[in-house]
């Protein structure tokens, strides 16, 4: 797990310097191991996922939801960053609003393979 939201966090050899996408996934897959066991933490993350894809999926003329882009999410996550960097965040041992969000962009971007080739 990362300490802090740092410029390492947002950087990745196989990515763009602003794609902080591949590092909330290497930090956070092992918190969605966590929701087997924590039925608490899968109700937060997926109110988390919900406001999330109410965001940021563009609806379509039968308010059904379109595939989330890459971009979309990547955006969104630099500026979450951003925030939580702005007030000095350390991920905490257990849980607090940051590691729902991220944890629930986690699991967008593994449900959406955002990350496959």
């Amino acid at each position: 797990m990362f300490a802090h939201p740092d410029e390492s966090f947002r950087r990745s050899p196989d990515e763009p310097a602003a794609c902080p996408l591949p590092g909330i996934v290497a930090a956070f897959t092992p918190r969605l191991a966590e929701l087997a066991f924590e039925p608490g933490l899968v109700a937060a993350v997926d109110q988390h996922v919900a406001m999330l894809r109410e965001l940021l999926y563009a609806q379509g003329p039968e308010l059904a939801p379109q595939p989330l882009e890459r971009a979309e999410l990547s955006d969104y996550a630099v500026g979450f960053l951003d925030a939580l960097a702005e007030i000095g965040w350390r991920e905490p041992v257990g849980y607090d609003y940051a590691v729902h969000r991220l944890t629930a962009i986690c699991w967008l971007v593994r449900e959406q393979r955002l990350l496959e080739a």
